[in-house]
């Protein structure tokens, strides 16, 4: 917290939870510890990536005031981005719209206080590890969830092991069925292969027998043509 003498500032660290592609958001909250009004500005090393809102006001006297400062998740853990908070002292009755540039000029002779806020990136809180089924009392211990989110008590290696082996079982399980179906697949051609060779076989055994009784029918012709031939021949003689 910020001891100035205008305002209180809290925090000073402005901490982003860590999220991709989702806006996030840090509140930032300001005290006026006086009896008169106070103007505040805030500014951004980096003001595309933020929004303040509202980004200049007046705080009552002896009021509390609460901004956010929004922002698109970062590109890595790392930031370098600061705010600076103006404060000045603003006649009573002074609202948002009166607010000028010129009230924070310190060139003009106003006394001007200012507070640099870092910008930091944290974790979000990581949601309870699910609870394997089957469970019972007087198995291995259980780990309770703190607010944070974190699993005490519990050993990470027994949540990982478990996933690692259900995937492993679902794997070999998919390559299984892969197999089968496959086998089944070149069992299935294997006989409509065999089937049909049978077939061609049927037919050329068929073929060769009407080939076979062709020749001995036109054998047994010709034989009777000599026949008839050789009984003229002798005749004649």
């Amino acid at each position: 917290m910020s001891t100035g003498e205008l305002l209180s500032i809290e925090p000073l660290e402005l901490k982003f939870p860590f999220e991709l592609k989702k806006q996030i958001s840090c509140s930032l909250q300001l005290s006026n510890k006086t009896d008169s009004y106070v103007a505040f500005k805030v500014k951004t090393t980096n003001p595309k990536k933020y929004c303040v809102r509202p980004n200049a006001g007046v705080v009552l006297p002896r009021s509390t005031f609460t901004m956010q400062a929004q922002k698109e998740a970062p590109a890595d853990m790392q930031c370098k981005d600061k705010f600076l908070l103006q404060s000045v002292k603003a006649p009573d009755g002074s609202a948002a719209k009166d607010i000028t540039a010129e009230m924070f000029n310190k060139e003009a002779g106003h006394q001007v206080e200012e507070t640099k806020l870092k910008v930091v990136y944290v974790a979000p809180p990581q949601p309870p590890s699910p609870v394997p089924e089957g469970s019972e009392e007087g198995s291995s211990p259980r780990g309770s969830v703190s607010d944070n989110g974190h699993v005490n008590g519990a050993d990470p290696g027994t949540w990982s092991n478990s996933f690692l082996l259900q995937a492993l079982l679902m794997l070999i399980s998919w390559q299984a069925k892969s197999l089968i179906s496959k086998l089944t697949e070149e069992k299935n051609n294997a006989i409509q292969q065999n089937n049909k060779l049978r077939q061609e076989l049927e037919m050329l055994r068929r073929e060769g027998s009407k080939s076979r009784g062709g020749v001995s029918f036109m054998f047994v012709v010709i034989v009777a043509l000599l026949g008839m031939l050789l009984g003229f021949l002798l005749k004649k003689t």
